[in-house]
C-alpha cells in the first residue's frame, strides 16, 4: 500500500523496473506454442503471437536472428522458440524477444536421425568402399524428385545448358509426407530394374528437418545402398544434411550442383574433341608419310628383281609341296583304312547276337517253369481252402443252431448269457435261433 509521496512511481519508472525484473529472473526460456497473427513489415522483422489453448503472448524476432531459421514460419504451425522475456516499455506490453525458432518435434526427429545414422554407420552403409564412381559420359540421366518442384526445374535447366544431348528420365515421386518414402524407394528400385540410365539424381529443394524427413527414412537409405546405378544425393540447401547424403555414392550441396556433377561440360568436351581431331590428323599424316616411304622402297626393290625368275621358283616350290601333300594324304589314308579293318574285326568278335539268342531261350524256359509252378501252388491252396472251409463249418455256431440249440444275448451289451448270474428278474434278453430271433423277459430264476 502506498503510504507516502516518496513511494509513488511514474509509469515509465514502473515499466522499466518490471522489464529489468523480468530479464533478471527469466534469463533465456524455451516456449512451445502455435504461431498466429504473423506479420513481416518492410523492416524484415517478424512479429507474431504465440498461443496455446488457454493463453497467448506477443513475440518479436529481429531480422538478423532469422538466418538460423530452417523453415518458413506460417500461421498455425507449432513451434518452439528460444527467447528473452521482456516488456515493451512505451506501451507496457509483456512480450518475448525470440533468438531462435524451430518446428516442434525437431528434437525427437533429431534423435531419430542420430540413432539411424549410428545404426547404418555400424552396418557399413556409409563406407567409402561401397561408393560407386560416377560415369564420365552417361548415356542417360535419371531424376527422382517431385514433378512440380523447383528442384526439377533447376536440374533440367543445368542439364540443358551443360549437355542437352543426354536424355533425361524423370521418375516423379512425392518428396514430403507419409507416402514419400515408399515413392522414393520404389522409384530407385524401378530405375534399377529398367536399366535405362547410368546415374540417378535423388533429391528435392530445401525445407525444415520435418519437410526433408523422407530422405532420413531407413527404407530410402537401404534402397540407395542396394542400387547398382550410382546415386547423387541432392537434398535441400548446402547446410541441409540427410541420411541419404551419407549413403549415396556422391553428395551434392543443391539439386543444381547435382546436375553439374552428373553431366559432362559440353564446352570442355567440344574442346577436347578438337584437340583429339588435331592429334588424329597429325598421327595419320605421320603414318601416311611412313607408309609412302616404305612403298617407294619396295617399288625400287621390285624393279631390281626379275618377275619371271621369281614366278619359276615359286612354281617349282609349289609342285614339290603338292607332291609331298599327295604322298602324306595317301599314307594317312592307308593307316586309317588298316585301323578301320582291325576295329571292324574286333567288333564282330563281340557281336551280341549269339549272347542275346541264348538269353532268349533261357527266358522262355524260365517262363514255362513259372507257369507250371504257379498252377501247382494254386491247386494246393484250393485244396487247403476246401479243408479249412469244412472244418470251419463243423465248428460254426450256425451248425449248432441247426441242431436245435439257441443263443441268448443281452441286448444292452451284446454279451452271450451262459449263467443265471448274468441276469436278473425283469431283464430283457434276445434269443437267436437257426432261423430268426425273439425277445423275452426274465420271469423267474432257478
Amino acid at each position: 500500500m502506498i503510504t507516502n509521496q516518496a513511494s509513488v512511481l511514474s509509469v515509465t519508472q514502473l515499466n522499466h523496473t518490471v522489464s529489468q525484473l523480468l530479464g533478471d529472473y527469466f534469463m533465456t526460456v524455451l516456449v512451445e506454442g502455435e504461431l498466429s497473427n504473423l506479420s513481416i513489415p518492410s523492416s524484415g522483422h517478424l512479429y507474431f503471437t504465440l498461443k496455446d489453448a488457454n493463453a497467448q503472448i506477443r513475440c518479436a524476432m529481429f531480422r538478423h536472428q532469422q538466418r538460423t531459421l530452417r523453415f518458413k514460419p506460417e500461421n498455425g504451425k507449432q513451434v518452439i522458440v528460444t527467447a528473452q522475456v521482456s516488456l515493451y516499455e512505451p506501451r507496457g506490453d509483456y512480450q518475448l524477444i525470440v533468438e531462435s525458432m524451430k518446428a516442434a518435434g525437431e528434437g525427437d526427429l533429431q534423435k531419430a536421425f542420430d540413432d539411424l545414422k549410428n545404426k547404418l554407420a555400424a552396418e557399413g552403409l556409409f563406407d567409402t568402399a561401397h561408393k560407386q564412381a560416377l560415369p564420365v559420359l552417361p548415356c542417360a540421366i535419371g531424376v527422382i524428385t517431385s514433378a512440380t518442384g523447383a528442384a526439377l526445374h533447376d536440374i533440367l535447366t543445368v542439364l540443358k545448358r551443360r549437355f542437352a544431348a543426354i536424355p533425361v528420365i524423370i521418375y516423379p515421386v512425392a518428396v514430403q509426407g507419409d507416402a514419400a518414402k515408399y515413392d522414393i524407394a520404389k522409384a530407385i528400385a524401378t530405375a534399377n530394374q529398367r536399366v535405362e540410365c547410368d546415374v540417378l539424381i535423388v533429391g528435392r529443394g530445401g525445407g525444415s528437418l520435418e519437410d526433408l524427413w523422407a530422405f532420413n527414412e531407413e527404407m530410402v537409405a537401404r534402397a540407395i545402398f542396394a542400387s547398382t546405378i550410382p546415386i547423387i544425393s541432392a537434398v535441400g540447401h548446402e547446410t541441409d544434411v540427410t541420411i541419404a547424403d551419407f549413403v549415396a555414392d556422391f553428395r551434392a550441396a543443391t539439386p543444381s550442383a547435382a546436375a553439374e556433377y552428373a553431366s559432362p561440360d559440353k564446352a570442355h568436351w567440344l574442346s577436347r574433341f578438337v584437340q583429339l581431331e588435331q592429334r588424329l590428323q597429325s598421327v595419320l599424316q605421320r603414318k601416311l608419310s611412313q607408309h609412302q616411304q616404305t612403298l617407294d622402297w619396295l617399288t625400287k626393290r621390285l624393279a631390281q628383281q626379275s618377275i619371271e625368275q621369281k614366278l619359276t621358283r615359286n612354281n617349282q616350290c609349289l609342285t614339290a609341296l603338292k607332291l609331298r601333300l599327295s604322298q602324306a594324304m595317301n599314307s594317312t589314308l592307308q593307316q586309317h583304312t588298316h585301323r578301320l579293318a582291325v576295329k571292324n574285326a574286333q567288333l564282330w568278335q563281340h557281336n551280341p547276337a549269339v549272347t542275346l539268342q541264348n538269353y532268349q531261350h533261357r527266358l522262355t524256359y524260365l517262363h514255362n517253369r513259372l507257369l507250371l509252378a504257379t498252377k501247382q501252388q494254386f491247386k494246393q491252396h484250393q485244396q487247403l481252402l476246401a479243408i479249412a472251409s469244412q472244418t470251419l463249418h463243423a465248428v460254426s455256431p450256425l451248425a449248432t443252431l441247426n441242431r436245435g440249440y439257441a443263443l441268448i444275448i443281452k441286448p444292452s451289451s451284446g454279451q452271450i448269457i451262459r449263467s443265471t448270474a448274468q441276469v436278473k428278474l425283469g431283464d430283457s434278453v434276445e434269443t437267436r435261433l437257426a432261423h430268426g430271433q425273439f425277445t423275452s423277459e426274465i420271469k423267474s430264476l432257478d
